[in-house]
């Protein structure tokens, strides 16, 4: 489908200011990236023996990247805090339900070290400040697999990273954080930021549940990170969206009882797949929310027979 950013480029050519894309420290809450070692989650420490700066993952990444703001960076107080977690950690706690391998190269290669789950250590010397991915081995999702259903939120999500040829398993709260900025306007009324949680949500839990893609390689996954899907960016969470998906993260939407492709638009009028009743338009939700409208009535207005529980 066609999105907001692409209608968006032509402005921030010209020096719009309408938004941008900085690393913040999201609220806390648990199971999301914001610097506190839920449980469910693995957690690298920029010190030995669990000690300094701390950054949370709910699932297995293939690339933390290297600078900022884009990078996956260390993220409580303490020493490290604001680092990239690339070649920077000390020891780890891992509080999933897997057990947790740790690389020494991107895209899960090179020499590693497991940790067990509930497991706290130190990175032997090897892998000490030379830790490039983690991948959940057991009692999780892994390979093609996505957990999840109509009624319970998938836990990671597959996504196609297109411009640099690979898939990377994100966490699916981690996922949508970093989508909403790049869809939504961040400055825009908490209304319509929550409508466009909602539907940045129930779009990629539809993909988690139904998608049968592969990616030229044959890789399978579940969304690309680009406007043939949504444009997921890593690091790229803001504070005023993040408290969106936050708002709304335990609400579902569904239509006859199963979760649907929520479609979305920047209007009405700019994407040529537009269906009445299964498109929202971004800046109608906008419009709407400055009127008054709640969230909830914002849905419920441009996706038909839907129930919002």
């Amino acid at each position: 489908m066609t999105f907001l950013k692409k209608a968006l480029a032509i402005l921030a050519v010209a020096g719009s200011t309408l938004t941008g894309i900085v690393a913040v420290s999201a609220p806390a809450s648990a199971a999301a990236r914001d610097g506190v070692c839920d449980s469910g989650e693995f957690c690298y420490y920029y010190n030995s023996d669990e000690a300094g700066s701390l950054s949370d993952f709910s699932g297995s990444l293939a690339d933390y990247g290297t600078t900022q703001p884009t990078c996956y960076d260390f993220k409580s107080a303490g020493a490290g805090q604001g680092v990239c977690v690339k070649n920077n950690a000390a020891s780890v706690w891992n509080r999933t339900g897997s057990t947790v391998r740790v690389y020494y190269n991107s895209n899960y290669g090179g020499s590693s070290q497991d940790f067990a789950s509930g497991a706290k250590g130190n990175l032997n010397p090897t892998l000490k400040n030379n830790n490039a991915s983690h991948q959940l081995l057991s009692g999780g999702p892994t390979g093609c697999q996505t957990d999840g259903s109509n009624t319970t939120l998938p836990s990671t999500i597959l996504v196609y990273r297109v411009g640099l040829g690979r898939v990377d398993r994100v966490g699916f709260q981690t996922y949508v954080e970093n989508v909403l900025p790049n869809e939504w306007i961040s400055s825009w009324p908490s209304a319509s930021l929550d409508a466009g949680a909602m539907a940045v949500k129930t779009y990629a839990w539809y993909w988690a549940l139904h998608s049968t893609r592969k990616t030229p390689s044959g890789a399978c996954y579940d969304v690309r990170d680009d406007t043939g899907d949504q444009v997921y960016r890593p690091g790229s969470a803001l504070s005023s969206t993040t408290s969106a998906v936050q708002r709304t993260w335990s609400t579902r939407m569904s239509r006859s009882g199963s979760i649907f492709a929520a479609h979305y638009c920047s209007t009405s009028t700019a994407c040529g797949a537009w269906v009445d009743g299964d498109w929202m338009s971004q800046y109608g939700s906008r419009d709407y929310a400055n009127s008054g409208w709640s969230y909830q009535s914002i849905l419920t207005h441009y996706y038909s027979g839907i129930t919002i529980s």
